[in-house]
């Protein structure tokens, strides 16, 4: 497969453990009052220049088994969605978006959709009470930082789901590949195991054989 903007071929694979499953019924965004820490510039516009440039999310595969790999993928996590989005072709572009968003970040795509699971309960115009914003419960400090300063952008899919995938490897980065303690940072509860442990259980759900 073709690098994704010529970013997710030089990311390494990680490879995470997880808890037991858990089946997450429909309640509040999770986020909790992620902090907004001070950047190095350096650091600032990497970040703000893996944000920009949205390229629609369409995978281009040098070979027909990818591609049949992926589209195996799609039709499997579709139907584990169906009771979240019933909407055929909303689940498509979401699950198409998830799945671009995640390798560009060099992220397993099934972690993305644990953390979505867990954060917002796959709802599009989800808010916190600390204020964090869409699927991946975007905090608006970020369109600030690394953006246009537009926190209502944070309600589009590929919007949300660009910030949201680009600030969880920022954190792994930060954390040196610490999974766990960069979903801590990523939910304002850095270093308590609550957290961590249903993204890792809600992965479970996510992972699906070719």
């Amino acid at each position: 497969m073709k690098a994704l903007d010529g970013v997710a071929g030089s990311r390494r694979r990680l490879l995470f453990g997880g808890a037991a499953a858990c089946l997450l019924p429909a309640a509040p965004a999770r986020a909790g009052a992620q902090l907004e820490e001070p950047l190095a510039d350096a650091v600032r516009s990497a970040l703000a220049a893996s944000v920009s440039d949205l390229a629609p999310p369409r995978p281009r595969f040098e070979q027909i088994d990818q591609r049949l790999t992926y589209l195996r993928w799609l039709g499997e996590a579709s139907q584990r969605l169906r009771t979240r989005k019933s909407e055929h072709q909303t689940r498509v572009e979401f699950l198409e978006t998830v799945w671009y968003e995640s390798r560009r970040a060099g992220l397993e795509t099934q972690l993305v959709l644990a953390l979505i699971q867990v954060e917002s309960g796959f709802r599009k115009y989800a808010i916190s009470s600390a204020g964090a914003r869409g699927y991946m419960q975007v905090m608006p400090f970020w369109t600030r930082a690394i953006g246009d300063g537009d926190a209502s952008r944070l309600f589009h899919l590929q919007t949300n789901l660009r910030f949201g995938c680009v600030i969880l490897r920022h954190y792994l980065d930060v954390e040196r590949g610490d999974l766990f303690m960069a979903l801590g940072r990523y939910n304002g509860s850095r270093g308590r195991a609550d957290y961590p442990n249903l993204v890792f259980g809600a992965r479970r759900q996510w992972e699906i054989r070719a």
